[in-house]
């Protein structure tokens, strides 16, 4: 039997998030919004800082911009916050305050920190080693659109990671992360013959 390791495969994918849709606000009046206390001008300011989007990039301030805003509850900023802390990045590097802030947000609906914190569980980061909850946000994530929770679902599924094995489970989200263009599902698709189970 054919079994692609999920956990080597999903273990590089950590994402962040981003603050606003397509119009990129103005940096000086997001900046003076932040300011000001305005949570989610809090939020696309570290956004700005990080990418270096209409300013220059800075970590640390990209860090204390999303501090702020993850503090008053924008679970946008929660999951950019985790990811910082989980890379080192404005911050020292803390798995355990990843955790931490992907949890926050995951709880409040973050697809991304959902994800983020099922590849934790996966791979006993901040937390101990635990599948099923690894496959519960995976899950949780993926029902949400998350293309690589939708991939790493799959594979999941095919191998009985967290859950039973189920073969057309796992043709079903290997095939919607093909749909939303995961780079390697098509790849899959063929080498676990998944077509065998729609």
């Amino acid at each position: 039997m054919k079994r692609i390791n999920t956990i080597l495969v999903c273990l590089f994918m950590i994402i962040g998030s981003s603050c606003f849709g397509q119009n990129t606000p103005n940096f000086n009046e997001t900046l003076n919004k932040a300011q000001n206390g305005d949570v989610k001008a809090q939020c696309i300011l570290g956004y700005m800082y990080y990418n270096g989007d209409r300013t220059i990039k800075n970590y640390k301030k990209a860090f204390y911009w999303y501090k702020k805003s993850a503090e008053q509850g924008n679970f946008i900023a929660q999951c950019n916050l985790g990811l910082m802390y989980h890379n080192g990045e404005g911050t020292l590097k803390d798995i355990n305050k990843a955790f931490y802030w992907y949890k926050k947000s995951a709880e409040q609906g973050g697809e991304e920190a959902q994800f983020n914190l099922g590849v934790m569980y996966a791979k006993g980061e901040g937390t101990l080693k635990n599948y099923k909850k690894a496959f519960y946000w995976c899950k949780k994530s993926a029902e949400r659109g998350q293309v690589d929770a939708q991939y790493c679902l799959g594979l999941m599924y095919y191998n009985g990671e967290g859950t039973f094995v189920n073969k057309k489970q796992s043709a079903y989200w290997i095939r919607k992360a093909y749909e939303n263009r995961h780079s390697k599902a098509e790849k899959a698709w063929n080498d676990l013959e998944l077509w065998k189970y729609e």
